[in-house]
């Protein structure tokens, strides 16, 4: 369906319009000295523990740009790095008593702005301004990149908490969905926590969906486990609260591409039949049904079957 030159240009028109009423274009930021990237970080760094790897890939900024932020961040008093529960090698990024109330100030700064518009509005408009910005922020997005529109980002590597939440995330979902007990459970903790021991190892990595500083969804690949130039895609895992978002095919995007770029001949996942929204995902992009049995490896006897890629 074509689109008037007339409803481009006036989106054009409301969007410049838009970036210089909300101060992107210079002087006071969300009520702030700083600038709208610092602002943005803050704010992320606000929703739980991250990485300067984190930042650069949810604010879409290059290494030596975080870097420098960060920088200013912390001899300002806001941020302060702190070393990780679970890895005390890994460099967390954290708010000080003095960025609390910094982005204390800049949630209340922007609540203000919102409702002074807002009670601009007639009656039910609200809604349709947020409808409307929703959506336009989701069409402006890439076609692979519709999750990131939800507040959903994709990061790999591990994190502190990482083995409990995706252990969890299987333990509940198989547990309603399937009956899949305390074998199961086990079973997917005693892996992960024996993968994650071998991260440090080029051919294996893992990603999760992330939002608001939750892990809501995973997928891994393992190098190693199943022979010479084989990858072995594990845990691929989307919590519910994400479905129809993207972000299964994002992780999905995210993994194979590591398998490519690392000159894997095949990839090979284990699942077993009627999780068909997985299937239809798995064959989109290029795996096809090798084998099927009966099998009792996850606790109860289902049709296993395992699924094969080759390289392109």
């Amino acid at each position: 369906m074509g689109v008037s030159h007339s409803t481009i240009d006036a989106l054009r028109a409301a969007s410049r319009q838009l970036v210089r009423q909300l101060g992107f274009m210079g002087g006071d930021f969300a009520g702030t000295e700083l600038p709208p990237s610092a602002v943005h970080a803050l704010i992320e760094i606000e929703k739980g523990t991250a990485t300067a790897r984190d930042l650069a890939a949810i604010l879409r900024l290059e290494k030596s740009s975080i870097s420098r932020m960060l920088r200013k961040l912390v001899e300002s008093g806001d941020v302060q790095w702190v070393a990780g529960k679970e890895d005390s090698r890994t460099k967390l990024l954290s708010l000080t008593s003095a960025g609390r109330k910094r982005v204390a100030a800049i949630h209340a700064f922007a609540r203000e702005q919102v409702v002074g518009a807002l009670e601009r509005l007639e009656p039910g408009q609200d809604q349709v301004v947020l409808d409307g910005m929703r959506l336009y922020a989701r069409a402006l997005s890439p076609p692979d990149d519709t999750a990131r529109s939800e507040g959903i980002h994709v990061l790999d590597g591990y994190r502190a908490g990482l083995i409990a939440e995706i252990t969890g995330l299987h333990a509940l979902y198989y547990s309603q969905a399937y009956g899949f007990g305390q074998p199961f459970e086990s079973v997917v903790a005693s892996g992960l926590a024996e993968f994650c021991g071998r991260l440090d190892r080029p051919t294996n990595q893992i990603w999760v969906a992330m939002r608001d500083g939750r892990i809501l969804g995973s997928v891994a690949i393992d190098g190693e486990d199943i022979g010479p130039d084989t990858a072995h895609l594990r845990w691929f895992i989307v919590d519910p609260a994400l479905r129809g978002m993207g972000a299964g095919k994002c992780l999905l995007d995210a993994a194979l591409a590591f398998v490519d770029a690392h000159g894997f001949k095949q990839t090979h996942l284990w699942t077993f039949a009627g999780l068909d929204t997985a299937r239809y995902l798995y064959e989109s992009r290029g795996f096809v049904l090798a084998e099927e049995q009966l099998g009792t490896q996850w606790g109860n006897e289902v049709l296993e079957q395992r699924f094969t890629r080759t390289k392109p």
